[in-house]
């Protein structure tokens, strides 16, 4: 399956939320905007008055067919972008944006995944899910998610509601203990014909990657995508 993908071109931020601390939600009118696949993302660019550049990719939350595009920002205090983007835009600016970008780690809504994420390594699963559910094959889907709390995890609500696994090493949640993911608790989410998705930081990868290996996940049908330098659990 070939992954579409889209050039430079500007968008109108439309909503911006705030929904847990140290973040931000764009909600994106990209101009001449090109369909995107779960699991894609789109790169902004940030352009100061002396002309110096900076930009950064982000995962797309929404799905393919949200008329906008949502964009989920984990604010970091050294970051050029990150900061700008959730102390500073508010709806009507306008932001320069490329996009959709990314062919290995998208889903095509048609055979089953299991989808393993830490902290914001989520946001291209919310994507995933939220386009199973359009089409209503949620049931493709077996999701783990870890993060330090519930309330510094994104989309907590959302995933919940979709019956996903949620691991919090700082917490307990529900009758789980706190404490990190561990192999035992994927093994029920398995089934054969998967491919796993994996979705975190450099170190949160790595473990995950062992963890599915452990369970008996092929490593031919596992995909990464790594993100830093901030990162789920420690």
């Amino acid at each position: 399956m070939k992954a579409p993908a889209g050039g430079w071109t500007t968008a109108t931020v439309s909503g911006v939320r705030r929904p847990i601390q140290r973040s931000v939600e764009l909600r994106l009118d990209v101009h001449d905007r090109i369909d995107h696949l779960p699991g894609q993302h789109y790169v902004v660019r940030l352009t100061a008055e002396d002309g110096y550049t900076a930009q950064r990719s982000y995962s797309v939350a929404s799905a393919p067919g949200d008329p906008l595009v949502e964009l989920f920002v984990e604010r970091l205090d050294d970051g050029e972008v990150s900061t700008y983007l959730a102390d500073v835009v508010e709806p009507g600016d306008e932001l320069e944006v490329r996009g959709p970008i990314g062919g290995w780690f998208v889903w095509d809504g048609e055979t089953p995944a299991l989808l393993v994420a830490g902290g914001s390594g989520v946001v291209p699963f919310v994507s995933m899910l939220r386009h199973a559910r359009a089409i209503g094959r949620e049931d493709l889907l077996r999701i783990a998610v870890s993060a330090r709390t519930l309330a510094a995890l994104p989309y907590a609500d959302e995933l919940a509601a979709a019956g996903a696994l949620i691991a919090l090493t700082r917490e307990q949640h529900g009758i789980r203990p706190a404490g990190r993911l561990a192999a035992h608790e994927l093994i029920p989410l398995w089934e054969p014909g998967q491919t796993a998705y994996v979705c975190g930081s450099a170190s949160f990868a790595e473990a995950a990657t062992q963890l599915l290996e452990t369970a008996g996940q092929p490593a031919s049908s596992i995909r990464v995508e790594r993100f830093g330098p901030s990162g789920p659990p420690a």
